[in-house]
């Protein structure tokens, strides 16, 4: 039987100065989940706009429930700036507000989440205080509860950070952002000290820290397992991030070891980045020719 995940936030279209593609940082995960063969629905909202229609066409291709994804009649659907001069640093202009900055609490939301084996969620949806008090109870909800912090300023708000990490099981995190939260908590952006700190005050089980074209590690437990990553040509990395949380949650579900759950989200964040977009379709085979396994 598929695990069940739900993921929580964004869903947007990333507007490049030649093309707009469907994205948000949730969503992609959700669509790699759903890829890699997991029981996945994604609680946002779009707008009631043409922009919302083409992005229900789009995840409909992938043959993805939009049961909790809510229409908004006043607000247009999300859409961001994208400026990628430097392909190997993505930046954006990101758009409020929008519509899934109020996303509403349903007991259908809720049922699927208290129902589900791993709750994802990130903080940039909860900049609008709508979507933030639906997310602060769905993340009382009891499953695996895993935050991909995704800083985007000036969309953060440490105060709800926090309570978030109150509730926190797996934290991803990058490099960038482990700087900005250990300057937060006043402490040295060293991986050791920042993990320990998190893991010690929170009862977060597992840190994850992605870095970029030099791969990840995760922290469990005092210890430190890393992967080195994968060579590849790289044609853009939007959603190269997106593509590890989700072979890193399907490994992680599936029991295997910190260093397979490594080996396998590095290969999905590598592979991805060999394509355009942040949500190519693909077969989980492609995926581990990356890191040449067949």
């Amino acid at each position: 039987m598929s695990k069940k995940v739900v993921c929580f936030g964004e869903m947007l279209w990333d507007c490049f100065p030649d093309k707009e593609i469907p994205g948000g940082a949730p969503m992609n995960v959700a669509l790699h989940l759903k890829q890699l063969g997991l029981d996945v629905r994604m609680v946002s909202r779009l707008g009631k706009d043409e922009y919302g229609k083409k992005y229900l066409d789009f995840i409909q291709s992938y043959d993805f429930d939009i049961s909790l994804i809510q229409i908004d009649e006043e607000h247009a659907t999300g859409t961001v700036t994208v400026h990628d001069e430097d392909p190997e640093n993505i930046r954006y202009t990101i758009v409020s507000p929008v519509a899934w900055d109020f996303i509403a609490l349903n007991e259908a939301n809720k049922e699927a989440v208290s129902g589900a084996d791993a709750f994802i969620f990130g903080s940039l949806a909860i900049r609008n205080n709508r979507s933030w008090e639906t997310l602060y109870q769905l993340i009382h909800q009891p499953t695996l509860k895993v935050f991909d912090i995704n800083l985007r300023a000036p969309f953060f708000d440490f105060e709800k950070i926090e309570i978030m990490l109150g509730f926190t099981d797996i934290l991803k995190i990058n490099e960038d952002e482990l700087e900005i939260v250990a300057d937060y908590f006043g402490i040295a952006p060293d991986v050791n000290a920042c993990c320990k700190l998190l893991t010690t005050h929170f009862p977060i089980k597992m840190v994850c820290i992605t870095l970029g074209s030099k791969g990840a590690m995760i922290y469990r437990d005092g210890n430190i397992f890393q992967h080195p990553g994968y060579k590849v040509t790289v044609a853009d990395t939007v959603g190269s991030g997106d593509a590890f949380l989700a072979g890193f949650t399907k490994s992680y579900l599936q029991w295997k070891t910190p260093d397979q759950t490594l080996q396998f989200a590095c290969a999905m964040g590598a592979f991805v980045a060999t394509k355009n977009g942040g949500t190519p379709k693909y077969s989980e085979s492609e995926v581990w020719r990356v890191g040449g396994f067949q």
